[in-house]
């Protein structure tokens, strides 16, 4: 085969490389924006040949197209789905408005792949066009918002089980450290006593609720404008189309979508992506403050908290022997903070749409699928790498939960605040500690401080 091809577009004649399933448009697109070397999701990848192929069964159906496409098309859209042509997706993430290029990217791959099938050389187009037939009763402006909102589908159902994971992994230290008494803290000051299994069960909470969270966000991704066409009128597609597409997308995707009730506003507003985008912010905001946590309760070993042992992965320092550092939850942060930024991204690019479309779709498809994607990868090994290895050190918990001056919040309902005030004064000013000065000064009977001043007894006082 010759190293490159002619093709032809309407503006004129394009050397395309000449084993390249994509085309004239494509090899205009690469030209033009050489940015970021970035290259789509493979979830948007998969979505783009999901609707191609649904879309290619309903105009067969509907005798829209020959048999023979249509057999071709689906055939081709279905090595799409299973990504045995992603080397042919060479479009920059970063490209002309509304997803133009990546479109016709897939169009041209599709329709020159079914070609091929159908003995048809690279290029020709003899008997499947990218626009005539693979593209038929179809618009960017219906596809590429429809594809957008499968692949985020599709992504969050690959984080879901792996919050749910991480939520075990938390409940799993929480049942393991039930019995493991230690101080709290609040404005990172002693506070009353709490147990190292009550801090690690909040965790799993914490998952569970922005698994719920996202599972009700994801809900407005199900609403497609698919059969819209150009502007949400549906020009150029058959009555019945609209409704067999999204059918066919449902059960090819393996999800459940459903045609919107009003094409105009699916094609309009993205604000479905925002409100996932969002919640995905909010589970980083989580992730930041759990990360945080684990770093301090493991620092040290000499010089910090050290209340826990996270799983020494690797060598923390070129120059000071023997330093391992909580890299899994250092990591777990910088990812939250890069899905924080592409948030804003997501919010500015849902907020640009004018009038009949929104053009910026290709960045919201980008940074939403990447926050999901960084996360799941992330939490996985949060989850397999550190939390489950996590143990505790007693000795050190034991010392905090009988040092920490909050004891004397107990005493309240039977010295006062004030006199319990004065305790934790001289307990700091002294070093000693609440229980010895409370015996010391008689303000108790030795019954009543067992009792009171137990720590235990103070982290479940209605049990």
């Amino acid at each position: 085969m010759p190293a490159t091809r002619v093709e032809k577009d309407s503006l004129g004649e394009v050397e395309v490389p000449g084993e390249a399933l994509y085309g004239a448009q494509t090899t205009r697109a690469v030209a033009n924006f050489p940015i970021s070397g970035l290259r789509a999701s493979g979830f948007l990848i998969r979505a783009l040949g999901m609707v191609k192929r649904a879309a290619a069964e309903a105009n067969r159906e509907l005798g829209l197209i020959t048999p023979e496409q249509g057999g071709a098309i689906v055939a081709a859209a279905q090595e799409v789905i299973e990504g045995r042509l992603d080397g042919e997706f060479v479009v920059d993430v970063f490209q002309a408005g509304a997803g133009v290029s990546l479109h016709m990217n897939a169009n041209e791959v599709i329709a020159n792949r079914a070609n091929q099938m159908l003995g048809v050389g690279l290029g020709t187009y003899a008997k499947v066009h990218p626009n005539d037939h693979v593209n038929y009763g179809q618009s960017t402006n219906d596809v590429f918002p429809t594809a957008m909102r499968v692949s985020a589908l599709l992504a969050l159902n690959e984080l879901y089980p792996v919050l749910i994971g991480l939520a075990g992994g938390f409940d799993q230290k929480a049942e393991e450290f039930a019995d493991v008494l230690k101080a709290g803290r609040t404005h990172m000051q002693d506070a009353v006593p709490i147990t190292l299994g009550q801090e690690f069960a909040a965790y799993a909470v914490a998952m569970r609720k922005a698994l719920a969270s996202l599972a009700r966000a994801a809900e407005g991704l199900r609403d497609l404008g698919l059969g819209g066409s150009a502007v949400g009128t549906g020009l150029n597609t058959h009555r019945a189309y609209r409704v067999k597409a999204v059918a066919n997308l449902a059960r090819i995707a393996g999800v459940e979508l459903r045609p919107a009730e009003d094409l105009r506003w699916a094609m309009q507003s993205c604000a479905c992506m925002a409100e996932v985008s969002g919640t995905l912010r909010g589970l980083a905001l989580e992730l930041v403050r759990i990360s945080n946590d684990l770093r301090l309760l493991s620092s040290g070993p000499n010089t910090g908290f050290n209340e826990i042992h996270l799983p020494s992965l690797q060598p923390g320092s070129s120059i000071m022997p023997g330093k391992v550092n909580p890299v899994l939850a250092e990591l777990t942060a910088m990812v939250a903070f890069q899905v924080i930024g592409n948030d804003a991204a997501v919010a500015m690019a849902v907020q640009a749409g004018q009038l009949e479309l929104n053009v910026m779709m290709p960045a919201m498809a980008h940074n939403t699928l990447q926050s999901i994607t960084i996360l799941t990868n992330t939490l996985r090994e949060l989850d397999r790498r550190c939390v489950r290895g996590i143990t505790v050190n007693r000795e050190r918990c034991d010392f905090y939960a009988g040092s920490t001056i909050a004891l004397a919040t107990a005493l309240n309902p039977y010295i006062g605040y004030q006199k319990a005030a004065g305790l934790v004064k001289e307990s700091v000013a002294s070093g000693r500690s609440i229980v010895e000065l409370a015996r010391e000064q008689g303000l108790m009977s030795e019954e009543q401080i067992r009792e009171v001043l137990d720590p235990k007894r103070m982290t479940e006082p209605h049990a």
